[in-house]
């Protein structure tokens, strides 16, 4: 129990997450998703497969791909499989977002969840047909038509970029309940500042 404002509130009812860093999350999900879907149409509406588009002095081609499986094209005789990975991704930051008090983490689960979707609707909306969809990509590295490096797309983009900065946070010790954890040489200076004091 503890008292603000002179009422006692139970702490146990106290949300365990904080909302900005929720909304934090949800915004950065849907400005991922939808830069994602953009691009694809766009990919879609001026692409030609066949004549890839050189740019950056040839740092990038834009190749248009559908893919029916992961990167590299692994696992296209099981298209059906990916969607049920990817929802199961997506409850899970759905429940991480319930102790989520830390804008990094956050900003690094919507990446995550917003590439997530991102493909998740290529999957279930475009042809052959639902769970079956191919995932459009389009941006090649180095060489036209994933020569050098899979084709790849802006979900593609999010969902790596999430993932690094997610372990970075971990690599460093901050906690998606915002708290952080102190590293081994950290204790010793704080042990060693606390014995000079009483000293």
């Amino acid at each position: 129990m503890q008292a603000v404002g002179g009422k006692t509130l139970n702490a146990d009812k106290a949300p365990r997450f904080a909302p900005r860093a929720v909304a934090v999350l949800g915004a950065t999900a849907l400005l991922a998703l939808a830069l994602d879907q953009w691009v694809k149409h766009l990919s879609t509406e001026n692409l030609d497969p066949n004549q890839p588009v050189k740019i950056l002095g040839g740092l990038i081609y834009l190749s248009l791909l559908r893919n029916g499986g992961a990167a590299f094209s692994f696992g296209s005789a099981y298209t059906w499989i990916f969607p049920v990975i990817t929802l199961v991704v997506i409850g899970w930051i759905g429940w991480m977002a319930t102790r989520l008090r830390s804008v990094p983490w956050a900003i690094a689960l919507g990446l995550v969840l917003g590439g997530a979707l991102g493909n998740l609707t290529d999957r279930l909306f475009r042809a052959p047909g639902p769970f079956q969809g191919h995932v459009v990509d389009m941006i090649s590295a180095f060489a036209p038509g994933g020569e050098r490096f899979a084709v790849f797309n802006i979900a593609d983009s999010c969902l790596t970029v999430g993932v690094c900065l997610a372990v970075v946070l971990e690599l460093t010790g901050r906690q998606r309940d915002g708290s952080r954890l102190k590293g081994k040489s950290e204790e010793k200076a704080e042990s060693a500042t606390g014995t000079e004091e009483t000293a």
